[in-house]
């Protein structure tokens, strides 16, 4: 945790140790483990989010801005972090990735092309640049969702037969939020229409995020999720999870991410080639990239890839086979002391325990049973008792987490899943009040 300094305190501390700038929105899953990997490496660190009220210290010490007027931010982090020894800048999530890359630009340290934070965050636009570099990736198509709705309209709307399975994609959500497959074109005008109230009810997107969707090519096949560093323009696979669940749709909830991969090293390999064919596209030359890729038959797909750590707590599981968080790996590469990790040989996975049921949540039971299955490690719980639960595809939220680690991949699974039945989730509905039972 953050220690308040007097001014004198801080100026003497500030002289004497680098500073990670720490660009996060607030509530981000992955601050708290980028601020105990900085504790560790001895690096102070400054918050820059919209908490200026947040009741969580951290964020309210930090640098107050909008992520929504992004140069008037850029100039508030470069004058209010200038005698803090800056030497890391990390955006956490998609949304402030090109903030911190420009900062980490004018502040003269290591950062991607700018662009590259666009790319990751525009599913259209790299869409387009993978396609013109000859990255593997599902056919797709940028289509108005009026277009949709209309039905007279030969522009969307009218997709032949023969091109169910499509899959519809918002361009700039993340966590799977109104991604949904669609078989026919019954269900086409339907998702369409929950995809615009979705996209509707956003705040922070373009117009033009707003208007449109991508309807790509369904690619059936075994899913996983790739974790790695890139320097000097090199990227280096760190682990790759498999996803023991199907994922057919229609909606797209990760639930099992267990690592080491089951996949042979012809395959891994393949992996690597365009995880890495995917950087020299996007720009990007240096800290962690997330991508997540579907196999046909043999040939990888590349479906999604960020310029950032994995999402949730997922990277928990990491230490396991790691021995050191990736939070620390990504801040040790950035200050010039990065120390090779290699992943042993230890099985290690985690449960992101799905929201099923929209409603109040009352309580979880079990988890004291859950807790006492062999290979367990953790349970965390992200959501309290009377928080409103939606389920996919427009809600983003997780329950929590299961941890489990054991000496073979299969008794991970096991476990994860046999702790998972041990609980019960208990939602009340959610009633809300109209002008008609006023």
């Amino acid at each position: 945790m953050l220690v308040k300094l007097n001014a004198q305190q801080a100026q003497k501390s500030h002289s004497a140790k680098q500073s990670l700038l720490l660009i996060a929105p607030h509530g981000s899953y992955r601050t708290m483990r980028y601020l105990q990997a900085a504790a560790r490496l001895d690096l102070n660190v400054v918050i820059v989010s919209e908490g200026e009220y947040s009741i969580v210290s951290e964020y309210a010490q930090g640098v107050h801005v909008q992520f929504s007027r992004p140069e008037e931010a850029l100039a508030i982090i470069l004058k209010e972090t200038v005698s803090n020894n800056v030497a890391v800048v990390i955006g956490t999530d998609d949304s402030v990735i090109e903030l911190a890359a420009k900062v980490a630009q004018h502040l003269e340290l290591a950062h991607n092309d700018v662009n590259a934070a666009r790319l990751a965050r525009r599913k259209d636009l790299s869409r387009d640049v993978l396609k013109k570099n000859n990255v593997p990736i599902p056919e797709y198509r940028l289509v108005k969702l009026d277009d949709l709705l209309d039905v007279s309209s030969e522009k969307g709307s009218n997709v032949s037969q023969k091109e169910f399975p499509l899959v519809i994609k918002p361009l700039s959500l993340s966590a799977s939020r109104g991604v949904i497959r669609i078989n026919n074109q019954k269900e086409l005008l339907s998702a369409a229409q929950r995809v615009k109230k979705l996209l509707d009810r956003q705040t922070d997107l373009e117009a033009f995020e707003i208007e449109r969707v991508l309807l790509e090519e369904y690619i059936h096949g075994e899913e996983i999720a790739v974790e790695g560093v890139v320097e000097n323009g090199k990227f280096k696979l760190l682990t790759i999870f498999d996803k023991p669940d199907p994922l057919h749709g229609p909606y797209f909830e990760e639930t099992y991410y267990i690592t080491p991969t089951r996949l042979d090293s012809v395959t891994v390999e393949e992996v690597s080639k365009i995880v890495q064919s995917a950087c020299e596209a996007y720009g990007i030359n240096t800290g962690p990239v997330h991508a997540e890729c579907r196999i046909r038959e043999s040939q990888v797909y590349l479906i999604e890839m960020a310029a950032r750590t994995i999402g949730g707590l997922c990277s928990d599981i990491l230490e396991y086979g790691l021995g050191c968080t990736l939070e620390e790996i990504v801040l040790k590469q950035a200050i010039g002391t990065a120390t090779e990790a290699t992943f042993s040989e230890t099985a290690a996975g985690v449960l992101m325990i799905p929201v099923t049921q929209q409603g109040i949540l009352r309580r979880i039971e079990g988890l004291l049973e859950a807790g006492k299955v062999e290979f367990i490690e953790d349970i965390n719980i992200q959501l309290r008792d009377g928080y409103e639960l939606v389920p996919l595809p427009e809600g983003n939220s997780y329950l929590g987490f299961v941890f489990a680690k054991a000496p073979s991949f299969e008794q991970v699974e096991r476990a994860l899943r046999t702790a998972y039945a041990c609980l019960n989730i208990v939602v009340a509905p959610m009633w809300k009040l109209t002008s008609q039972n006023v």
